[in-house]
Parts: structure tokens; sequence; C-alpha cells
């Protein structure tokens, strides 16, 4: 399994503790953590070369 994968099923388990929150705290918690680790699989996904930077701003790739 490669790591972005990893990266995206601990965002989805983040996603169902916040389901399951008994509070609003808990639930912001669990929501930032899946958004952290949803950046973290993008992340690693464009380490991997597989996808294109892109200029944040723009929309255009990033050209060396």
């Amino acid at each position: 399994m490669k790591q972005s994968d990893l990266f995206r099923e601990n965002a989805d388990n983040c996603l169902n503790l916040a389901e399951r929150a008994e509070s609003d705290p808990a639930f912001r918690r669990y929501t930032r953590m899946a958004q952290g680790w949803h950046a973290l699989a993008k992340e690693q996904d464009w380490l991997d070369g597989e996808v294109t930077p892109v200029f944040p701003g723009r929309g255009e790739p990033l050209h060396e």
C-alpha cells in the first residue's frame, strides 16, 4: 500500500470519529486532523511524482 493511501485511510478514520464526536470541540478537532492527513496524502503524491505541482493562486503547473 502506498504511503499516501495510508494517509487517506487515516483521514477517513478521523472523519468517522468526527461523525461520532459527542462535542463540538471534538468534532472540530477530528475534522482538522482529517484535513491534515488529506494534505499529507496530496503532498506525498507530489513527492512520489504522481501529480503535477500547481503554482499557488494560478492553477498552473510549475516549470523549472
